[in-house]
């Protein structure tokens, strides 16, 4: 596999760091993987410089909606064709198993979602009529009046990715950024920064005109610092964590910048009685996915208090078969945490669990066989209550925390009790029962008896979870401003 040399790239120019020096390890070995120069601050004003001058000469804008379509078309295909390449890197850089289900959420999902988002915009009207009564359609002097909505380009979206998934939240941002008629400044992790450079390659490769797509790799936080506040900047878009997204918030707030935010979670999972069966995949799952960063993970499950023991010990079981090991060991199940400081917070809150009378009942340490690399245990708490710290904080690990409910109500009650509302998980053979109980969990997203990952449906949270929507109409709306033309007789 070969690694970018180049942290940059700017006005359709690779470009070399002048910066802090860029380690990327590899969290399977705990190594460096490749160090090469970030960017400096003003190479990141260089790039904000550059997608504004693209944007104000309408190289980009200017083209219709159609030839814009073509364009990104090819752009995927460019990104298609390094589908092995892009799964190395983030195999490396990220730790996710290559063997595991999750890999294809990685990179295939993603590009399978940019084409269909493409779609989904060419189906909306620049144009829509708002829906004014009729007896508002006629004004005093008798003549017909009409309102519209038009919807163009915002201007400069700086685009910052996580790094659980890489590939995917940049994906999530650019195309629906670029199909809109923006130009897009791309910062991604600096813990998994390297398949960020293949969207350069594509780009060059597609023929994306120059300053349209702008790529910078930095070290340190400056650079992201810079393109929330910078007064060139109209947008930003950011994948993380809450504490970062706050910090985010306060930064726009001068210059009042359209803010997008998907942030942290702590999702729950409510069994009925009747679907205990669906419980054991389902709560492995939240270890499974990438070794738990996953932000909309169900990682609080709740089950009826008579059958918690008998599910704890299955799931136990269960997990104590699970092989754990490299990212790149085709036997390998779960992966390593992104780092040494991941596995610090999950070791935290595992025994801040126990600490307020919770019960480690598998897991809970790093595995003694692999001493290298950045791995935990399968993990599975059983919490006395929801006020536990490991049921309130979002731990980003293979850490599943099970609590009893003595009946639905009090189920809901603590599915609630949260600062988070990204996402919620309701499973039973009665769907009728299942809805009513999924309408009062309050989260951005609800998913019955599974999920549903499209690109025609959004997700977004409530509450420290985020604001804004990414995917489906909504999250391709988010890109363009709203201007409503009334025309009054």
């Amino acid at each position: 596999m070969k690694l970018p040399v180049h942290a940059g790239y700017i006005d359709g120019q690779l470009i070399e760091g002048l910066g802090a020096p860029l380690v990327v390890e590899n969290p399977s070995t705990g190594e460096q993987l490749t160090q090469l120069p970030g960017l400096s601050l003003a190479q990141v004003e260089a790039a904000v410089v550059s997608s504004r001058r693209a944007y104000d000469a309408g190289v980009w804008s200017g083209l219709s909606v159609n030839e814009r379509a073509g364009v990104l078309r090819n752009f995927i295909k460019a990104l298609a064709s390094r589908y092995e390449l892009i799964s190395d890197m983030i195999v490396a850089e990220a730790g996710c198993p290559k063997a595991s289900s999750v890999m294809h959420a990685q990179v295939g999902t993603p590009l399978k979602h940019a084409g269909e988002a493409i779609d989904l915009f060419l189906s909306l009207p620049e144009f829509e009529e708002n829906p004014l009564p009729v007896a508002e359609r006629i004004n005093t002097m008798g003549r017909v009046v009409q309102s519209l909505r038009r919807y163009t380009p915002i201007g400069v979206v700086a685009a910052i990715a996580a790094y659980n998934f890489p590939f995917y939240t940049a994906m999530w941002k650019i195309i629906p950024a670029l199909i809109a008629g923006n130009t897009v400044v791309l910062r991604p992790s600096p813990l998994t920064p390297l398949s960020a450079m293949v969207f350069a390659e594509a780009a060059t490769e597609a023929g994306l005109p120059d300053g349209v797509l702008n790529i910078v790799l930095e070290a340190g936080l400056e650079g992201g610092q810079l393109l929330t506040t910078h007064p060139l900047v109209e947008m930003v878009a950011f994948t993380g964590s809450s504490k970062v997204g706050e910090l985010i918030m306060a930064q726009v707030a001068p210059s009042m910048k359209r803010l997008q935010l998907e942030l942290g979670g702590k999702s729950a999972q409510i069994f009925l009685p009747d679907a205990l069966d669906k419980f054991l995949p389902s709560a492995m799952g939240v270890a499974l996915a990438h070794a738990g960063q996953g932000c909309a993970l169900g990682t609080r499950i709740f089950v009826p208090e008579e059958s918690k023991a008998e599910l704890l010990a299955k799931l136990s079981g269960a997990l104590a078969r699970i092989t754990i090991g490299p990212a790149d060991a085709p036997e390998t199940q779960m992966g390593p945490v992104i780092s040494a400081a991941q596995v610090e917070r999950c070791e935290y809150f595992v025994k801040a669990a126990v600490d307020n009378g919770g019960r480690i009942v598998a897991g809970g340490k790093r595995p003694a066989h692999l001493p290298n690399g950045y791995f935990f245990e399968p993990t599975v708490l059983d919490l006395p209550d929801n006020s536990n710290p490991a049921a309130q904080d979002e731990i980003f690990g293979p850490v599943v925390s099970v609590i009893a409910y003595k009946d639905i109500d009090h189920a809901v009650e603590m599915a609630n009790d949260s600062r988070f509302g990204l996402s919620g998980y309701v499973f039973s053979n009665d769907t009728k029962k299942a809805l009513d109980v999924a309408l009062k969990i309050k989260s951005g997203t609800v998913n019955i008896n599974g999920g549903v990952m499209s690109a025609y449906a959004s997700s977004g949270g409530q509450r420290l979870s985020g604001i804004g929507r990414e995917r489906g109409i909504e999250g391709l709306r988010l890109y363009q401003q709203l201007t409503c033309i009334n025309f009054g007789g």
